[in-house]
Formats: structure tokens, C-alpha cells, sequence
């Protein structure tokens, strides 16, 4: 039985009770009931405080409530015992055949199990990289591929149509100064001030004029925008291979330039006029923010006629707006607090509601060490160091997995050594070695001949440590849920990792041995442990996908 499972018995129960006017709810009986795991097995299996929660509103003594509830509840099947504690907690124990099922459905969902639908219905988009196309991608970056990509993947999960947006900054002087140092290098030219330097740089000009060897002979300004957007298109592709190669993929990725190109944001702030909070003053367009609690009003054109950065930015969000999100959701660096009161004034100039149609996520830096020195320099971009070569020197599956653990608001030093060995003290092997154990297990039943039943005893999972990893596997949709809700994947990470210590026990007792001993016959209780670890092996894979990283069978 389920915490969900549970939670709906419960409702059904009120349900009851409230149609024979035992108790009278003037709001009605709520759609869910909290039901969580205590601490002390001694408590139950689950507990909830629905009495305490409803005994007011229905005009009772929370324990006269519990008492009632208590009655009913012995009455559902797999319930085994309710006690009441203190003022009127119920503590609820369910039989290890109700419990014992939980493996069974978990083994039949297979890859949908942990999936549920409390976002059904939203359309989220997640923007979570905004990088010039002028180089590769940095350490900042990595962070955010790999948390804004999980935050997708638990939103997903968890119901919502997701849409996942890279924001490309392929407007500005940045891109003409990107443009010149590629021409430079490409005819042996010292590189401009303020130009861009690595060895990268040299090796795109290369790769420019290899492709094309009568680029250097165009006049001087043809020569520039043809640099440019050669080296454009080349870079904005090893970004993408970079991603692809972090398993990190958008759905999206779209062009600051396209905004002005196809002149919408132009027509975004004359839509925008019609709400009423833009006004010319000394010959610039300001969008009048200090409505809606920003510290100032903020310039949209210039007394130029020069747009600003913000005019794109309000551009972009009507963009999203207009192509049907509920949610636009921006994840950007330590250096962007600024810009969360903005963006929520920005919307609410829309006229929409920035509780509910906007979100802000700020980061914090990432440090990477290695013996005991600071990771700075890049021996490609010359500046700082790339995901290029973060994912070469730690891998993959380490270094997403080390960046998701943790809440993305937290400064966060990370040890190469540490990330890198295969020691149980290194979570991310920890977790796989995890899931490659099951595998293992269950090739080693195969050789005995054994295979998964298509029935079997769930009463047979009785002992204590099974108890316990069933309501830990049990638990894996609701972490799922929270993550999605709260935009927190490292309580998948922190779930797993408990999940495989409840598992690791199972498998160290021995009273739970799953294969058959010497020449002992195959016995229905080890069909069923079978199961268990079937069920083990799932959730381990299904939580590792969530965070992008891989599940190895061997290790």
C-alpha cells in the first residue's frame, strides 16, 4: 500500500463518515490527506494529522475525531492496526501482504512508475541557458545544464508539458568583436582590444577558412560579417554538441536576434502600451515597473532610438507568452538578483500574474578543485574552464550527478578526487554500484533458472528490513511530486541515496537471502525477493534518469 494509496482510503473514509453525518465538514471532505513515513517504526508504518487538520472545523475534540476515523479505517483491507498518539496523530500499520504489493506494481509500471500527475495540464517552458555564441560554454553553464535539464525532467514527470529553451545572445557588439578576433587570427593579425583570446578562437578561424579559402580575400567589411556568422554557426554547433554529449537536450533554441529580425519587439511593447504602464519621458520609452514593486522604472528605448537589453527581455517573455506557456520559468546566475524584481514587474505590466505566470531562479557559483587549488584557467578559451573539458577530466555521470545533489541557491565546492573514485563514499557510485547489484542479482537468479513471477505470495515480504525498503520504494512518486513542485531535483539525489542504504541493509541480513542456498529447490519466498529487487532496480533507474545520469548494470 502506498502513502497515495492510503491517502485516498482515508478520503474515502471522511467521505463515509461525513454521508452518515457522523461528521459535518462545512468545506467539504479535501481531495487529500497528508500521510507521511515516522521515524520510529514503532509509530506504524505511516502516520497522518488529519484529525488535528479537521476536528475544529467539524466542531470536535481532535481525539473524538481521530477515534471515529480510527473505527473506519480498520475496516480497509491491508490495514492492520490504527493507534491514536497524543492530542490525535493516527499511527497506521499496514499487513505485509498490502505492502508487499507495492513491489508488484512497481515491476508492472517499469519506466512510468514514480510519474504522476499534480502538474497535468500546465505548460511550463525552462530556460536555463542564456550564453553568447562567442565561445564554449563555462562552468556557470554546466550548473545550470544540469539542474535546469532535471527540473524539466521531474516537471515532466510529474504531469506538465515541459518545453526546455536555450536563450542565444546573438545580438550586440560582442558578436562583431567575435566576428574581428576570428578575422584576425585567420590573417595573422594581433587580436582587437577587448577582443576574444584562447586557443579556441585560433582553431574556429581555421576550421572558417578551411571551409571556405576565398573568405579571406573579400572586402574588409564583407570579410567581418562573414567571419562573423561562419563563426557563429560553428560555435553555436559545439555548444549543441557539447550539450548533447552532457545529456542535456532542448527543445528549443531560440535567437535574441530573431526578436528584432521579424521586428516583434517592436510589436511587443506597443501591445505592451495598451496596458497602460509605458510612458515617454525625456524622449526614451520607460516602462513604468515601480508599479508593481521594482526600485525603478525601467528604459525601454533610448532617447537614440537605441533599444535596451530589458526591451528584449519583455519582448522574449510576451514571445513565450504568446506561444501558450501558463509558466515561463528563468533560471540565471548569482549575478542576476537584480533582475527577479524586474522580470515579476515586467510581467505584471503584461497584466499577468507573476505568482503565477513567471518564476526567477538565481544560482550560485560553482567551485571546482583539484589538489586542494581552484580549477580557473582553460587551456582552450584561455579564461575560464569549459563543460568541454569538466565533462573529459570527471565524466558524465559524475559531474551531473555531484551539481544536482544540492539546492542550486547554495554555493557549491566540488573536489575532482572526490567526485571521481569508486568508493561508497562517492554518491554517485554509490547509487549505481546500487542499481548495478540489482542487475547482478537478477542475472544470478537467471542462472539458477528463476525468473520473475507473473504471480506471488506479497505476504512472503515480511521481515522488517523488506517492510522498510518497500515503504522506501513506495515513497519514490511523492519525492518525484515535491521535487517538481518545489523545482528541487537534489531530493531525488537525497532519495536515492537513502533508498540504496535501505536496500544495502535488506541485502546484508540475512534472514533475506534472495537466491536459494547449497541445493535447496526454488521457493516462493525467493520468487518474491526477486520481485523486491526487480522493484529496487526500477526505482534506482527511473531516479537516476530524472537526474540525467546513467544506470549502469556493471560497475
Amino acid at each position: 500500500m502506498t502513502p497515495e494509496q492510503l491517502s485516498t482510503a482515508i478520503v474515502d473514509v471522511l467521505t463515509g463518515l461525513s454521508s452518515e453525518g457522523a461528521i459535518t465538514l462545512p468545506d467539504g471532505v479535501p481531495a487529500t490527506v497528508t500521510v507521511e513515513r515516522p521515524r520510529s517504526k514503532e509509530h506504524g508504518d505511516y502516520a497522518t494529522n488529519v484529525a488535528l487538520q479537521l476536528a475544529k472545523k467539524a466542531g470536535m475534540n481532535p481525539r473524538a475525531f481521530a477515534e471515529l476515523v480510527q473505527a473506519s479505517l480498520l475496516r480497509v483491507d491491508g490495514v492492520e492496526a490504527v493507534d491514536i498518539a497524543g492530542p490525535g496523530f493516527l499511527n497506521i500499520s499496514v499487513s505485509a501482504e498490502a505492502q508487499g504489493v507495492v513491489a508488484a506494481q512497481i515491476v508492472e509500471e517499469g519506466a512510468s512508475y514514480g510519474r504522476t500527475a499534480v502538474l497535468q495540464g500546465e505548460r511550463i517552458n525552462v530556460e536555463f541557458i542564456s550564453a553568447n555564441p562567442t565561445g564554449p560554454l563555462h562552468l556557470g553553464h554546466t550548473r545550470w545544464a544540469v539542474v535546469g535539464d532535471a527540473i524539466g525532467r521531474v516537471l515532466a514527470a510529474a504531469g506538465a508539458e515541459v518545453t526546455r529553451e536555450f536563450y542565444i545572445n546573438d545580438r550586440g557588439n560582442q558578436m562583431n568583436l567575435f566576428g574581428a578576433s576570428l578575422e584576425a587570427a585567420a590573417l595573422g593579425r594581433p587580436t582587437p582590444e577587448d577582443g576574444y583570446h584562447g586557443a579556441y578562437i585560433a582553431d574556429l578561424a581555421r576550421e572558417i577558412v578551411e571551409a571556405d579559402p576565398a573568405i579571406v580575400e573579400l572586402p574588409p567589411e564583407e570579410r567581418l560579417v562573414a567571419f562573423r556568422e561562419k563563426g557563429y554557426e560553428l560555435q553555436l554547433r559545439h555548444q549543441q554538441e557539447q550539450l548533447d554529449r552532457f545529456n542535456t537536450h532542448f527543445d528549443v533554441w531560440f535567437s535574441e536576434r530573431s526578436l528584432h529580425d521579424s521586428n516583434d519587439v517592436v510589436t511587443g511593447l506597443e501591445k505592451l502600451r495598451g496596458q497602460g504602464h509605458l510612458f515617454d519621458a525625456d524622449g526614451a520609452l520607460w516602462m513604468r515597473t515601480t508599479d508593481f514593486g521594482d526600485d525603478k522604472d525601467r528604459v525601454l528605448i533610448r532617447s537614440n532610438g537605441e533599444l535596451t537589453y530589458f526591451a528584449s527581455d519583455t519582448a522574449y517573455y510576451v514571445n513565450k507568452r504568446e506561444r501558450g506557456f501558463d509558466r515561463c520559468i528563468y533560471l540565471l546566475g548569482a549575478d542576476h538578483h537584480g533582475y527577479v524584481g524586474r522580470l515579476r514587474a515586467m510581467a505584471a505590466c503584461a497584466g499577468d500574474d507573476p505568482d503565477r505566470n513567471i518564476e526567477v531562479l538565481i544560482g550560485q557559483l560553482v567551485k571546482i578543485m583539484r589538489d586542494g587549488e581552484e580549477v580557473r584557467l582553460s587551456k582552450r578559451s584561455g579564461e575560464i574552464v569549459s563543460l568541454e573539458e569538466l565533462v573529459d577530466e570527471i565524466g558524465t555521470d559524475a559531474l551531473r550527478y555531484s551539481l544536482a545533489r544540492y539546492p542550486a541557491d547554495s554555493p557549491l565546492v566540488l573536489d575532482v578526487a572526490e567526485i571521481t573514485k569508486a568508493s561508497n563514499d562517492n554518491p554517485v557510485y554509490y547509487v549505481q554500484y546500487g542499481h548495478a547489484r540489482c542487475c547482478r542479482m537478477m542475472e544470478n537468479a537467471a542462472e539458477l533458472g528463476m525468473s520473475l513471477p507473473e504471480e506471488f505470495d506479497p505476504s512472503l515480504l515480511s521481515h522488517e528490513r523488506e517492510g522498510e525498503l518497500l515503504r522506501s520504494l513506495a515513497e519514490f512518486p511523492r519525492v518525484v511530486a515535491a521535487a517538481a513542485e518545489l523545482r528541487h531535483p537534489h531530493r531525488v539525489a537525497r532519495y536515492l541515496e537513502d533508498m540504496t542504504s535501505t536496500f544495502n541493509r535488506w541485502y546484508d541480513t540475512r534472514e533475506c537471502r534472495m537466491l536459494p542456498q547449497g541445493d535447496e529447490p526454488v521457493a516462493p519466498v525467493n520468487e518474491a525477493r526477486l520481485v523486491l529487487v526487480a522493484a529496487a532496480r526500477t526505482v534506482l533507474a527511473n531516479g537516476l534518469d530524472l537526474l540525467g545520469v546513467s544506470a549502469p548494470e556493471r560497475m
